[in-house]
């Protein structure tokens, strides 16, 4: 059985059997905070307690990849600077969890039904600060996103969901989100190959 992840930032997920989920792939010092799905529209002490975490710490923030997922990661995007938040996708698999009698309404996994190596690969990067490096130095910006027809256009969308079905990205992402998930999963030359730029052009 492979070692599990030490992650030195707490993680944001919608509910218990997401937590139960991550746990199994990261050790139990690791801090897995539940935002009870909508709940966190209500309770004020989840989002001053993810305020101040935010204080000390950036937040991974692991939603599922659905409409509702997109809403909290919005509300969490809102109560504090997206600086402090590693943005982190699952893809959009169809599919129904086991403890479950029916599929969501868009027929997808959330986190708790995604496989474990996927969420070890996902969560890896930031056990050993290779992630945050990536982020750190990479030069990707919104000016490339707009050469690249990825924003501002009519077709931006449309390349916006290619450009995310590549990396296993959920589709529908704003060029905002899109920015901040490639910056952390590619290099920049990782990038301009993906989106078939020439560097030297």
């Amino acid at each position: 059985m492979a070692e599990k992840l030490k992650i030195p930032y707490p993680i944001l997920v919608e509910g218990k059997y997401d937590r139960l989920r991550i746990l199994d792939i990261v050790d139990p010092s690791t801090q897995i905070i539940k935002t009870d799905g909508f709940g966190i529209f209500k309770k004020n002490e989840t989002a001053a307690l993810i305020r101040a975490l935010a204080q000390r710490s950036r937040l991974i923030v692991l939603t599922d990849s659905d409409g509702a997922g997109k809403l909290i990661r919005s509300h969490i995007s809102n109560l504090v600077p997206r600086d402090r938040l590693i943005q982190l996708y699952i893809p959009q698999i169809k599919g129904k969890e086991k403890r479950k009698a029916e599929a969501s309404k868009e027929g997808t996994l959330g986190v708790e039904g995604m496989e474990h190596d996927l969420l070890r690969n996902l969560l890896a990067p930031y056990a050993d600060g290779t992630g945050v490096a990536r982020e750190a130095n990479n030069p990707l910006s919104k000016t490339d996103f707009y050469i690249d027809g990825l924003s501002g256009g009519p077709h931006a969308a449309d390349r916006r969901d290619a450009l995310a079905a590549k990396l296993a990205l959920p589709r529908g992402m704003t060029a905002n989100a899109l920015l901040a998930a490639v910056r952390l999963i590619c290099t920049y030359e990782e990038y301009l190959a993906l989106v078939e730029r020439d560097e030297d052009a």
